[in-house]
């Protein structure tokens, strides 16, 4: 299901939902097809910007992934960016089904003013967040191992803020995002 504003989403009730943020290209749809074991359930493209709604993936009857529009560097028109700015502010802030933000970053280019911003501010709103660091594939162990750690270590200060690294081309870190989800739809659950 895809909606362009809040009142077009399904009820809360009784529903537990997890968002997938993070900048144009950072690999949510791709994370969430790996996540949910299909090829083209989020609809991926090479394109920045292509996600331009909220989009919501049924688990079951009361777990959701949420696909997010991506922030940053979108070639759209501002007054464009402008909508899915509020899109995305309207659901983080209202959404009382919402249980845990995933920022997902390239691990090759982590901690852009962008994603500090959406981390800083799920904070504020006191929810949970789980970074990704995608594209993990990209750099040899060591040097993808060193850059979590550095991100580890500029959010030492959040308590509800944590960090893994994570290939949807090499299923790395699957095991990890899943546990971490099951965490937040279980908290709830209760």
């Amino acid at each position: 299901m895809s909606a362009a504003a809040l009142e077009q989403l399904p009820s809360c009730e009784d529903a537990y939902e997890v968002a997938f943020a993070g900048r144009s290209n950072a690999g949510k749809s791709s994370a969430i097809n790996t996540l949910t074991n299909q090829k083209s359930l989020a609809r991926t493209s090479k394109t920045p910007g292509r996600t331009q709604l909220i989009n919501l993936f049924s688990l079951d009857e009361n777990r959701r992934l949420v696909d997010l529009p991506g922030y940053g560097f979108a070639k759209v028109h501002s007054s464009i960016r402008e909508q899915w700015r509020g899109l995305l502010s309207n659901y983080i802030e209202q959404r009382e089904c919402l249980k845990g933000v995933v920022v997902m970053m390239d691990c090759r280019h982590p901690m852009k003013d962008l994603d500090m911003q959406m981390i800083e501010w799920c904070v504020h709103l006191e929810l949970p967040v789980h970074i990704l660091m995608t594209k993990s594939d990209k750099l040899k162990n060591g040097p993808a191992t060193a850059a979590m750690l550095k991100v580890r270590k500029r959010i030492a200060e959040y308590p509800d803020v944590t960090v893994q690294l994570f290939s949807a081309l090499k299923k790395r870190g699957v095991d990890e995002i899943h546990a971490k989800l099951n965490e937040w739809y279980n908290i709830q659950a209760e």
